[in-house]
């Protein structure tokens, strides 16, 4: 699939899209973004191999915004537009993760941060479900999808959102998290005093250990998911114990 006219450089590539920058002209002050420095004020996400619904992840990030969850602006898509394509905000700042091998950013406060956005977000009302248990889910908040701007942190790919249980949405945080603390990492002690800050914010273990918890189904889903390496895969019987450690 081709990019589309007005397209520019290439960001930034993940492990299913990559995002190009569109309306180059503006170089914002040279503050960097996440990928690199200079740009417009807008990006392309284009998803790989048939993956995501970029519209519907723009429904859900509208959504959340207008209750005033700190989410890029989306550019409504036009008709002939491909479905794997999102034209969304371009934010400057480093990730979390970037923002921690600065120097800029504890780990601790890193965890904190992460807990207040989970936080934030199950405190929006479900955009579909009337059950009053149930809410917005993003099921990959995790340090490389926040980025710190002048404004104050952003979340961004919502690829994976849905509706259910907060408990799914902690776990699945947690686990990410966790499976970089328990791997042989330099970035693991970081990542385990990051991961207790997480759940030190947590309203409720019992979301994710208790009998209702999400920690079991989040430790499938990442076992499910294509993206994950083998030995991804093989850390994450590791990572659930240590998360109950730390919860116990």
């Amino acid at each position: 699939m081709g990019i589309p006219a007005g397209a520019g450089r290439l960001l930034g590539s993940g492990r299913t899209a990559d995002v190009y920058a569109l309306d180059d002209g503006d170089d914002h002050g040279g503050l960097d973004d996440h990928g690199g420095p200079g740009g417009g004020a807008w990006v392309l996400r284009r998803y790989r191999d048939g993956y995501g619904d970029a519209p519907a992840e723009a429904a859900v990030m509208e959504y959340v915004r207008g209750h005033g969850y700190p989410v890029p602006r989306v550019r409504a898509a036009a008709d002939a537009r491909p479905r794997t394509d999102l034209v969304m905000e371009r934010l400057y700042g480093p990730t979390v993760v970037e923002a921690l091998a600065a120097g800029q950013l504890t780990a601790g406060d890193a965890g904190l941060a992460l807990a207040r956005l989970l936080r934030d977000l199950h405190a929006i009302p479900a955009r579909r479900s009337t059950d009053p248990a149930v809410r917005v889910l993003h099921l990959d908040l995790h340090p490389e999808n926040v980025l710190l701007t002048p404004a104050g942190p952003m979340v961004i790919d919502w690829a994976n959102t849905g509706e259910g249980p907060p408990g799914r949405d902690w776990s699945m945080s947690a686990v990410f998290v966790a499976q970089v603390a328990v791997d042989d990492d330099p970035r693991a002690p970081l990542a385990e005093e990051m991961l207790s800050a997480l759940l030190a914010g947590c309203p409720d273990p019992a979301l994710l250990t208790g009998p209702d918890g999400g920690l079991g189904w989040a430790t499938g889903q990442r076992a499910a998911n294509p993206t994950m390496s083998p030995h991804e895969v093989e850390l994450l019987g590791e990572a659930a114990e240590l998360i109950r450690r730390l919860l116990a």
